[in-house]
């Protein structure tokens, strides 16, 4: 199932300075790792025709059953041209998604335990049904078949369980588990302190399932010489055994799915937070180096988000290097971590993997879909739509709160992104936030659907012809 800029290229040229230092001093031809090696300018959807980005704002409609708490008051979004958006359904604390066979979708709340089924109904908000109960953070879902039988798979945070699907159901009856004694909060060995516990999942063309085991902190080597590696993915067969090692140094891979009709994983990933200045050039303008401070206009635009292709025994670079933004945003050049590689002992930076495309720092990309196989209007299903869940520490809110949408070409290659949806953020400098995007994937009928773990709620992009 299934036109970001960084803003150091607007704001000064003080990350320019720190790109060329970074270049000339640390960084080789990369390790791959996908993408187009340039900047991967994809200006046409399918067919040749235009992909639109949001350039219309519209008022959010909301049925009276549906407005409370957050919207409780008119909400304006930017959307494309030839769309509407609604409201179409309320859970608190929503996260991912997935579309049943049947129509119906599945819906986790990993702080409640349990996953809501949402029905379609005419004229009426979606019927919602408690599909399961007394989960260990339930996070994401999906479905795969096997000969004659449908699957759904679940991710907990401490394991993977599969349960046999029957159209219709609005309970789940019985489970098998697939993978079990994934590190999470009540791992001893951590204390109990797991930054990123919650997993993710997707299966892939070969019919492996494909586990992401985030970082248990912000930049810890520790991580990397665990049992699990956490700040990995691990991939198994479809019943769960012979589990091994695919990628590591991805921080926390949260967003997860494979090119439809292919076996290339894309991951979106959350990168680290209150990075040094890996160089020492003069950041800040005070005519002196600063090297291995930490500052804000520095942190704020790095390091860059990844959204990549994944390779099988790959190795992204966290904790020990981190992408540096580039125009055009595509297989960006990777500089040591000042905190745990700064002489480049750990790992060196040239031989990393590269990210194909970057993301502008801390949006923190969670939920994504490749729209190949949806019925959306034919212009969009040839790319990806991507949630931007937005930054919790960033001087002003101008890093995700919205929707992006990633134009791929014949070969798997994307191009730059656009915004799709935005407006959860009034203005970003004054701050203030009243939506944050959690997950994005096509109903089936042409409507894309976006969670909202803040608003708690379920929107509908959907075509007004």
């Amino acid at each position: 199932m299934n036109r970001i800029q960084s803003r150091c290229f607007r704001r000064s040229g003080y990350a320019l300075t720190v790109l060329l230092a970074v270049l000339t001093t640390s960084c080789g031809g990369g390790g791959g790792g996908g993408g187009d090696g340039g900047g991967g300018s994809i200006p046409t959807g399918a067919a040749g025709m235009p992909s639109l980005a949001a350039s219309v704002e519209r008022t959010l409609e909301v049925p009276a059953a549906l407005s409370e708490g957050a919207l409780s008051q008119p909400r304006r979004l930017t959307v494309p041209p030839d769309f509407g958006i609604r409201v179409w359904a309320r859970v608190p604390a929503a996260r991912f998604m997935a579309l049943a066979p049947n129509g119906d979708v599945l819906l986790s709340v990993p702080n409640e335990g349990r996953i809501v089924l949402l029905r379609e109904r005419p004229g009426a908000p979606p019927e919602q049904f408690d599909f399961a109960t007394g989960l260990r953070k339930p996070h994401d879902m999906v479905f795969h078949r096997i000969g004659e039988t449908t699957y759904l798979y679940v991710s907990e945070s401490n394991r993977i369980t599969r349960h046999v699907y029957r159209a219709g159901e609005t309970a789940i009856a019985g489970t098998q588990i697939v993978v079990d004694n994934l590190p999470d909060g009540s791992n001893t060995e951590l204390g109990g302190d797991y930054g990123h516990e919650l997993k993710n999942i997707a299966i892939g063309g070969d019919g492996r399932l494909y586990v992401s085991i985030g970082s248990a902190c912000n930049a810890c080597a520790e991580d990397t010489v665990s049992n699990p590696v956490r700040g990995a993915i691990y991939q198994y067969n479809a019943d769960g055994s012979n589990g091994r090692l695919f990628a590591r140094g991805l921080r926390n891979a949260v967003g997860l799915d494979f090119i439809p009709g292919t076996n290339t994983l894309w991951a979106a990933v959350n990168n680290r937070d209150q990075v040094r200045v890996p160089v020492d050039t003069d950041v800040d303008g005070d005519g002196s180096g600063d090297l291995g401070k930490l500052i804000p206009r520095y942190v704020d635009d790095n390091p860059p988000e990844p959204f990549t292709a994944v390779r099988d025994g790959g190795n992204y670079g966290w904790p020990f290097c981190n992408p540096v933004p580039a125009e055009g945003m595509a297989n960006l050049a990777m500089v040591r971590d000042f905190d745990n590689n700064a002489d480049g002992g750990r790992l060196d930076c040239s031989t990393v993997d590269r990210a194909s495309k970057g993301i502008q720092a801390h949006s923190a990309p969670l939920g994504f879909s490749f729209l190949h196989d949806s019925n959306l209007p034919e212009n969009y299903r040839q790319g990806a739509v991507v949630a931007l869940h937005g930054c919790w520490n960033c001087t002003n809110l101008s890093s995700g709160y919205k929707v992006v949408y990633f134009p791929f070409d014949g070969n798997g290659n994307a191009g730059g992104a656009m915004d799709l949806v935005t407006g959860f953020v009034p203005n970003p400098r004054s701050g203030g936030y009243w939506g944050r995007p959690v997950d994005a994937i096509p109903d089936g009928r042409g409507n894309l659907l976006i969670s909202d773990d803040f608003a708690g709620a379920i929107y509908q992009l959907y075509p007004l012809s």
